[in-house]
């Protein structure tokens, strides 16, 4: 009779004891899903530590961010059915950055996005001479641009990171010191925001832009191919074989490079030479906030919108992914195609294309740029 009453006891303790635990785990589980910031290491880099950051708000949405290059490494977003996706591409780890064919992954890229012609341009009548890192021109700030940097990092309140990076005159070839400031603000409307400022002690070419990958299918499709996209833009810049602007500004009517009525991106894919990486000029007469163009998945009904301060957009439709970047997420192969980025900028090559919107920034001046990508379900 002792027995038993003492074994009824234990078991009720026992009981007692598992339903708190429950309890305490569940509170950490709505804890953790609470808006706000949180960091982890997740690297070294120059004897540095690499730290990941993640904005989460209250609807559970959540955008990573790495002091390294400002990379944006997830940004986890509902599908149809309020299923969260990572709709970027990037790494597990810090060695899948370090790769020599990284691809840019959810970088911020300068002191001059995009390409510049022969890694040359003439400022003041001084000529300067750039990193040749793609095919004889010079590519998103050298060989070692704002994407291979530590940013110095800072919280503001819970819902936006402030990055910031002192560029030494001369770095990459480029005149003047530079103080570049990306904040990365997560809306509660599910809106990424990024504010870009830079200041210059002697004029100079800027041009800052992300360079992120997005496949909104969140990895279930494994291109972007029946992605439909829509771009406010009635003209593009053509380029060469380099991928250099011929400094023509032509219409898209008629064309594959016509997105003004939102279309799959494989309609007319193949009718373009290696695929879409060209600038469009977007259709606006000012430099305030408009949304410029929309991104939509059917499948897993994530609409995106695009909305910036800048007069282009560069469509990347990721030609040169090729299934061999090893560390990524979960094993996945990036193939061709797998991915796309919309970098809003100004034109390539501005520095030496004197009709094209101006990109040097004087002392006394102060770049701004402002880009939000808003997710939403359809």
């Amino acid at each position: 009779m002792h027995l038993s009453w003492l074994l009824l006891v234990i078991a009720c303790n026992n009981t007692t004891n598992t339903d708190a635990e429950s309890k305490d785990s569940t509170s950490q589980k709505m804890d953790s899903s609470k808006a706000g910031i949180t960091e982890r290491p997740f690297g070294n880099y120059e004897n540095q530590p690499v730290i990941e950051y993640t904005l989460t708000n209250a609807s559970g949405m959540k955008a990573s961010i790495l002091n390294y290059g400002g990379t944006l490494t997830k940004l986890l977003v509902p599908d149809k059915n309020g299923n969260m996706g990572d709709v970027v591409l990037g790494f597990d780890s810090f060695d899948g950055y370090m790769q020599k064919n990284d691809p840019f992954f959810g970088s911020l890229v300068g002191r001059y996005a995009n390409r510049i012609a022969n890694g040359k341009f003439t400022l003041d009548g001084k000529a300067y001479t750039l990193a040749a890192n793609d095919h004889g021109n010079s590519l998103h700030g050298g060989n070692k641009g704002y994407d291979k940097v530590l940013w110095q990092a800072e919280k503001i309140g819970d819902n936006s990171l402030k990055l910031t990076y002192q560029s030494k005159d001369g770095e990459e070839g480029y005149p003047g010191n530079l103080t570049a400031t990306v904040v990365y603000t997560l809306g509660a409307d599910n809106t990424l925001k990024l504010d870009y400022t830079a200041t210059t002690d002697k004029p100079t070419p800027v041009n800052l832009t992300s360079h992120c990958y997005f496949n909104l299918s969140a990895g279930r499709d494994s291109t972007i191919l029946n992605h439909q996209l829509q771009l406010n833009a009635d003209k593009y810049t053509p380029v060469n074989d380099k991928l250099i602007p011929t400094g023509k500004i032509a219409d898209v009517k008629g064309t594959p490079m016509d997105f003004t009525t939102a279309k799959p991106i494989g309609r007319d894919i193949q009718k373009v030479k290696g695929g879409f990486d060209h600038n469009w000029v977007l259709s606006k007469t000012s430099n305030s906030l408009a949304q410029v163009g929309s991104l939509y998945d059917s499948a897993s009904g994530r609409y995106m919108e695009v909305l910036t301060t800048e007069p282009g957009i560069q469509f990347y439709s990721g030609n040169f992914l090729d299934g061999t970047l090893k560390y990524t997420k979960n094993g996945q192969k990036y193939v061709k195609h797998g991915a796309l980025c919309l970098e809003t900028q100004h034109y390539p090559d501005s520095p030496n294309e004197p009709a094209f919107p101006n990109t040097i920034l004087k002392p006394g001046e102060t770049y701004r740029h402002t880009t939000e990508y808003k997710f939403s379900v359809k």
